[in-house]
C-alpha cells in the first residue's frame, strides 16, 4: 500500500523521571503484519501523564525507563501492514487497553479487569508500554475505530476519557430521572455529567473545590454545582439524599462526601483512582445506610458507544476542551492541565507546523 512521505524522525514526549520531561526525536516506526501506522494528530493530557511527569509514578507503577506518554489519541492512518484493510488517511481513534485475552477477566468479557492488562503509556509493565504522544504510533490493526462520519478529529480526542465517564456511569445502573451527586469536576467528573445526561438523569449536583471546573460541569449538563470548603457545604450535600453518586475527583474527601450525600439503599461508584495505600473509609455509614459501594476501572467496549454519541450530538462535550497548543509547547501544555482553575481538557496538536 502507498504510505506517507516518511520524516527523518519523528517527535514524542517522553518523561525521564519526576520532573523531567523531554520533547525528543525518535525512529518512525513502521507496521508489521496486522498492524497499522498512525500520524497523531490530538492527544489529551491525563492525570496519569501528569502524575509520571511530576511524581515519575502513578500509585505503585514508578518508571524504570523513559516513557513515551499519552493515551488519549486520535489520528489519521499513514500506513497499514501486510494482511491489514484500514485505508491510509482513514481518521481513527486508538483503543488503549493491552489485554492478554485469555485469562478468566478477559474470557468473561472484562478485558478492563485482565489480569496481565497494559495501557498506552504506563508503567504497569517493564518494559513499559509506550504511549502515543508521539507523531507517529504503530498498534494492532483491531486497536483502531474508524470514526463516524461527520466527527472531527478535536472532538475526537476526548472519546477516551469519556468512555471512562460512560463505563462509570454504566456501572451505576438505571439513571432516568435519578437524583445523582458527582464529587470532582475535572475533566473526568464534567464528562460523567455528560454521559449522565445522555443517559437520562433527572437532576445532577456537581461539587468541586474551584469554581473554573464547576463552570465547565454546568456548561455540559449539571443541574446544579456546589463548591465545597467548610462544613455548611457538607451539610447542604448531607441534605440531598442523591439516589446515586459518582466519585470522580480521586480524594478520599469526596469519597466521604459521595457516602453522606446519597440517600440510604443508595449506590455510590468510586471512579477516581485514590492516592495509594488504604484510603479511610466511612464503613460503619456504608454499612447501617445499606449503601452499595461499586468500583468503576477504565472502559472496554464503550469507546465505539462513545464515538458514535458524540457524532450525534449526545454528549456535548467540547466545553471540556479549554485549550489547544502545538506540541512544540509540550512543557507549557503540562504546566496548564496540571492547574485546575485555567483548564479542564488540554489538548496537545501533533500536526506539522503550518498545517491547516
Amino acid at each position: 500500500m502507498t504510505s506517507t512521505p516518511a520524516r527523518p524522525a519523528m517527535r514524542a514526549v517522553v518523561a525521564h523521571g519526576a520532573g523531567d520531561l523531554r520533547l525528543e526525536e525518535r525512529p518512525i516506526p513502521a507496521p508489521g503484519p496486522g498492524e497499522v501506522a498512525v500520524d497523531i494528530r490530538y492527544g489529551g493530557i491525563c492525570g496519569s501523564d501528569l502524575h509520571y511527569w511530576r511524581h515519575g509514578a502513578v500509585g505503585e507503577f514508578r518508571l524504570r525507563e523513559p516513557l513515551i506518554l499519552g493515551h488519549e489519541i486520535v489520528g489519521r492512518v499513514r500506513e497499514a501492514g501486510p494482511g491489514t484493510s484500514v485505508a491510509p488517511g482513514t481518521p481513527v481513534a486508538v483503543h488503549p487497553l493491552v489485554s492478554c485475552g485469555k485469562c478468566r477477566q478477559c474470557l468473561a468479557g472484562r478485558r478492563n479487569t485482565c489480569l496481565d492488562t497494559g495501557y498506552l503509556g504506563s508503567a504497569a509493565r517493564h518494559p513499559h508500554v509506550q504511549g502515543g504522544f508521539a507523531d507517529v504510533l504503530v498498534v494492532p490493526a483491531e486497536r483502531v475505530l474508524p470514526l463516524p462520519e461527520g466527527l472531527d478529529l478535536r472532538l475526537a480526542a476526548v472519546a477516551e476519557p469519556a468512555a471512562v465517564a460512560w463505563h462509570g456511569v454504566r456501572q451505576a445502573g438505571d439513571v432516568r430521572g435519578k437524583r445523582v451527586l458527582v464529587t470532582g469536576a475535572g475533566p473526568i467528573g464534567c464528562l460523567v455529567v455528560a454521559a449522565l445526561r445522555a443517559a437520562g438523569a433527572g437532576e445532577i449536583v456537581v461539587t468541586d473545590v474551584f469554581e473554573e471546573p464547576l463552570a465547565v460541569a454546568k456548561a455540559v449538563g449539571a443541574t446544579s454545582v456546589v463548591r465545597v470548603g467548610g462544613a455548611a457545604d457538607l451539610d447542604e450535600i448531607a441534605d440531598l439524599a442523591a439516589d446515586l453518586a459518582i466519585e470522580s475527583s480521586g480524594n478520599p474527601a469526596g469519597l466521604r462526601t459521595c457516602v453522606y450525600g446519597v440517600d440510604r439503599g443508595a449506590t455510590v461508584v468510586g471512579l477516581g483512582l485514590l492516592p495509594p495505600g488504604d484510603t479511610p473509609l466511612p464503613a460503619n455509614a456504608v454499612i447501617t445506610r445499606e449503601l452499595r459501594l461499586v468500583g468503576s476501572f477504565r472502559f472496554d467496549t464503550e469507546l465505539g458507544e462513545v464515538l458514535q454519541a458524540l457524532a450525534d450530538g449526545r454528549l456535548p462535550v467540547d466545553p471540556v476542551i479549554t485549550s489547544v497548543l502545538p506540541a512544540a509547547r509540550t512543557s507549557e501544555a503540562f504546566e496548564l492541565a496540571s492547574d485546575p482553575a485555567r483548564s479542564c481538557k488540554v489538548l496537545l496538536d501533533f500536526a506539522d507546523p503550518g498545517a491547516a
